[in-house]
C-alpha cells in the first residue's frame, strides 16, 4: 500500500499544470513564423500544435529539397575545387 501511494505522489508531483501547457504553447505560437499575425488572437493549443506539426514538416522538406540542390550542384563541380570542398562539408 505505501509503494502504492508513493507513486500517486510521485505522479501527482511530476503531471504538468494547465498553466504550464499554455505557457508552452504560447512558446511554440512565437515560433511559428505567422505567429505575429495572430500573437494578439487567442488560438486553440490543437491549432498551434498542428500549425506546429506542419511547420516541422515543410522544413523538413525544405532541408531535403537544400540537399538534393547541394548534391546536384556537387555532381556538375570539379571534385578537387574549393567550392566541391565547401559543398560536401555542406551536405555532412
Amino acid at each position: 500500500m505505501s509503494s502504492r501511494r508513493s507513486r500517486s505522489r510521485q505522479s501527482s508531483s511530476s503531471r504538468i499544470t494547465d498553466e504550464q501547457i499554455n505557457d508552452l504553447v504560447s512558446k511554440l505560437q512565437a515560433l511559428l513564423p505567422e505567429a505575429g499575425i495572430r500573437s494578439n488572437e487567442r488560438v486553440s493549443a490543437a491549432s498551434v500544435l498542428q500549425d506546429t506539426c506542419n511547420y516541422i514538416r515543410s522544413l523538413h522538406q525544405e532541408a531535403n529539397d537544400l540537399s538534393e540542390r547541394l548534391s546536384e550542384l556537387l555532381a556538375t563541380t570539379d571534385a578537387s575545387s574549393a567550392q566541391a570542398a565547401i559543398i560536401r562539408s555542406l551536405l555532412m
